[in-house]
């Protein structure tokens, strides 16, 4: 009997074993930034320092700094951030071998945000420059809505020319942030580079009004480039002027697995004629901070494990709703050991 059950155990071991051995890789580039988690008490504040609800918007640092003194009234946490740092950090709490491209000072902000890479077994590719850090003012309304006034500093800094082959070797997936649009060559020359080592290429386009002041060049680079594309609500209408479905089928000419969420109302998947949808878990929402990068995270990870379109779909599902149930992008252990529960009995 004892004999038989080490021969099972053995079994299972080598199936892990050989499940973590072909497990795909994923490397990220985005802004690397600090995000400042601002908990306001009305929508006031949002008027007063003229930041529409919702948006990202682009401040220098001496309106960063305005709206973080002003602000001293209301709760704060720092958190490491950025949209595509988000999405390797939940990736690599999964298990998934990964790698972060980025640009800081070697400042607090910097010298943090680099800690928490390590911490999370992230591969940290980051160059330096002499300009501050950036950091994310994310001030987040009673309904969970954030807002961004988000100052670039360094990571605004990181160039076309900075970017090497070798820098994705190893990797099968590469995932971009959409907020780097202000930064074409940055883009293109990362994309080739991808697209000659092989790399399947992911693209979040991260806010509906960098998708409208950058049109012209993303539907160039998404047609080009752009095997993954993920879009929420807003800009999917941003880009295609329909609605989700009528915007998933446009996404999925073009791309090979086109996903558009749909907040609370779950999300849809298309690849080739397969159309699914993905519900929502329950959770309390406390803020909205990260739901769309975690659901890519979690979406990667089940590509990065060969698992069908739906399961990826449902395990992104899982994150973006145990995201919203803390302030900002970051979750503790025994919450990921319960999300890894939940993935295990999919």
């Amino acid at each position: 009997m004892q004999k038989k059950l080490l021969k099972i155990i053995k079994y299972f071991l080598f199936i892990e074993n050989q499940r973590f051995i072909t497990m795909k890789k994923v490397i990220g580039l985005g802004n690397a930034l600090v995000d400042i988690m601002i908990m306001l008490e009305n929508d006031n504040f949002l008027a007063e320092n003229n930041l529409p609800k919702g948006s990202m918007q682009l401040v220098d640092i001496e309106t960063s700094e305005k709206v973080n003194k002003s602000s001293e009234e209301f709760e704060k946490k720092l958190t490491s951030g950025g949209s595509a740092a988000n999405t390797i950090q939940g990736l690599a709490k999964l298990g998934t071998g990964s790698s972060y491209i980025g640009k800081v000072c070697n400042d607090k902000y910097g010298n943090f945000f680099e800690a928490k890479l390590k911490e999370h077994k992230i591969n940290p590719i980051l160059l330096k420059s002499d300009t501050a850090t950036g950091r994310a003012m994310a001030l987040v309304s009673k309904d969970g809505e954030r807002t961004f006034a988000t100052y670039l500093g360094a990571a605004v800094e990181l160039s076309a020319d900075e970017l090497t082959d070798n820098m994705f070797d190893g990797y099968n997936y590469f995932h971009i942030e959409g907020y780097l649009v202000y930064n074409h060559d940055l883009m293109l020359k990362a994309a080739k580079l991808a697209k000659t080592k092989g790399l399947k290429i992911s693209l979040d386009l991260a806010s509906f009004n960098v998708v409208e002041d950058n049109f012209d060049f993303l539907k160039t680079y998404i047609n080009e480039y752009v095997d993954i594309i993920f879009a929420n609500e807003e800009e999917a209408k941003a880009y295609t002027n329909k609605e989700p479905k009528e915007a998933l089928n446009e996404f999925a000419e073009i791309c090979e697995i086109a996903i558009v969420k749909i907040g609370s109302a779950g999300s849809y998947i298309k690849k080739g004629n397969n159309i699914y949808k993905i519900g929502v878990i329950d959770a309390n929402l406390i803020d909205t901070t990260g739901a769309g990068d975690l659901y890519a995270a979690g979406f990667l990870y089940g590509l990065a494990n060969n698992y069908d379109l739906e399961k990826s779909g449902k395990i992104g599902s899982i994150l973006s709703g145990k995201v919203i149930e803390v302030i900002g992008a970051q979750m503790n252990d025994e919450t990921w050991k319960k999300i890894k529960t939940m993935i295990d009995v999919l």
